[in-house]
């Protein structure tokens, strides 16, 4: 297809078009008002939000940059360069103050809390978390009734939403962005729109940012950059790639786009539901010190085989969970643990949920129920008296599956996992009567790839040279190209927003 033309006129003319609204663009475009730009603020989706109002709400903040860069370099797997990086961990001891002035627009109550990284990489301790804990007279269950996710990342993007709205910044809803417009010279000048069924063009005098996500809800994009798959959607059902195509248009070179933050989860029965379910979210541990001791977590995960192959409760399940899943087996010519199943028996069904949906989408309406017994009758967890019937209901061998559950109750009596090396204070043994089955896939909470940006947050096209005009901000090219840290992305979001609503707001009008 060739390169978008540029219009004979322009349908409307800003100084900063902003695509997307999660917590990135409402950034951006707040920052790039801020800087005196006249800035327009489209959304694809009929809610705003993305991902980003599902999230838990905490904002990466840091109390030496140095320290935070030594961490991040670390992590990052040499795949985003030292100056992006620095410039994220500078941000991180700024950026508190930031949200702290967002929350005074409206009341909220904001704490700090100290949470060291996930790694104990040199650094790790010089990290917490800003939360919006509260807004007087804001329940965001009923604020937002179609998300499903964390009270403080609900509340968190209140407050952004209200200060665009204080601020008079327009947020048009069902208007995705098509395609960008560029000049000869590869300068950008603007973004074709769809809003009523329409094409529409809009000028842009200063620049274009990108906030649009990445490709969570894009089976072909993943197919093209993943080893394991099907991988289920936990996100929102409008992050397709559509910010990664429209730069790649224009030349950028894409990084890291191997890696997602993902975990395992269930599919549910209803093929029209378009998300996967997480399994329920366990608190994160530090190598070397391990879960709280009160921490239990109440399944096994074994292959298609019946036998388990890995630490269940890594220190950070969230970011590293679907790893483990995704090689393929070429003796038999298919994925091994694409699906594979979690077991537990009675007691496990009792103690809690076992899973925990996350979603933004008013068409879709489905909560876990507390006992796990809704789902036992929509059939996503297999029920069976005993476990040579629960294997038989699995198609595997049920000697295979009796002396895996064997093993795993003699290392529970053990307290100790030689196998896979799972905390000890988390291992509960899976002896009670009835017993439980349910197929698990691997699932994307976001993605991490995406159009290289520099520290200015510019999109950089394959020759290493920013394509003018144009920049990103938040998950869409994160700098997290190995290990993600809780809440990264989050910092991400309102420090690359802040970058980028400057640098496009200071670009001379054209």
């Amino acid at each position: 297809m060739p390169r978008l033309a540029l219009p004979e006129s322009w349908d409307e003319e800003t100084d900063v078009v902003v695509v997307g609204c999660g917590y990135a663009g409402a950034v951006a475009a707040l920052s790039a008002l801020d800087a005196g730009a006249r800035v327009t603020l489209v959304e694809k989706m009929r809610e705003p939000g993305g991902i980003s109002v599902c999230s838990a709400g905490g904002v990466r903040v840091a109390d030496d940059a140095d320290a935070a860069f030594a961490y991040l370099r670390e992590t990052n797997g040499a795949t985003a360069p030292d100056l992006v990086l620095r410039t994220l961990a500078n941000g991180m001891t700024e950026v508190e103050a930031f949200v702290r002035a967002l929350g005074r627009e409206t009341g909220a109550v904001i704490t700090r809390r100290t949470a060291a990284g996930n790694y104990p990489f040199v650094g790790h301790r010089t990290f917490g978390f800003v939360y919006v804990d509260d807004v007087p007279g804001i329940d965001p269950t009923r604020l937002y009734p179609h998300v499903r996710g964390s009270r403080p990342g609900a509340l968190l993007f209140h407050v952004l939403h209200q200060n665009l709205s204080r601020r008079g910044i327009e947020l048009r809803t069902e208007t995705p962005a098509r395609r960008l417009y560029a000049d000869a010279a590869g300068s950008v000048r603007g973004v074709q729109i769809e809003t009523g069924g329409r094409l529409r063009s809009i000028r842009a005098r200063r620049g274009v940012i990108l906030a649009c996500g990445g490709f969570e809800a894009s089976p072909e994009m993943q197919a093209q950059f993943w080893q394991g798959k099907p991988v289920l959607s936990a996100a929102v059902r409008g992050n397709t790639g559509d910010g990664i195509r429209m730069a790649q248009e224009l030349g950028a070179e894409l990084w890291h786009m191997w890696h997602y933050h993902g975990s395992y989860g269930f599919r549910h029965p209803d093929t029209g539901h378009p998300y996967g379910i997480r399994t329920k979210r366990l608190p994160d541990w530090l190598p070397g010190e391990g879960p709280r001791g009160d921490v239990v977590m109440t399944w096994i995960v074994v292959d298609r085989a019946g036998r388990r192959f890995m630490n269940e409760y890594p220190p950070y399940l969230q970011d590293t969970g679907a790893r483990p899943l995704e090689p393929y087996d070429a003796d038999r010519q298919r994925y091994g643990r694409i699906p594979c199943w979690l077991i537990t028996d009675e007691a496990g069904r009792k103690r809690y949920p076992l899973g925990r949906p996350t979603h933004n989408d008013p068409a879709v309406s489905f909560d876990w129920s507390a006992d796990n017994s809704a789902e036992i009758e929509l059939g996503i967890v297999r029920r069976a008296a005993t476990v040579p019937e629960l294997a038989r209901s699995m198609e595997v061998d049920p000697a295979i599956l009796a002396d895996t559950i064997a093993r795993w109750n003699q290392a529970c009596a053990a307290g100790d996992d030689p196998e896979f090396g799972r905390p000890p204070s988390s291992m509960m043994p899976i002896a009670e009567p009835p017993y439980y089955a349910a197929q698990l896939w691997p699932i994307v909470s976001n993605t991490q790839g995406g159009p290289r940006h520099d520290e200015a947050q510019r999109v950089i096209d394959a020759f290493g040279a920013p394509i003018p005009r144009l920049y990103a901000a938040g998950e869409l090219g994160s700098a997290f190209g190995h290990l993600y840290m809780s809440g990264g992305n989050l910092a991400e979001c309102f420090i690359g927003g802040q970058i980028a609503g400057r640098g496009a707001a200071r670009e001379p009008a054209a």
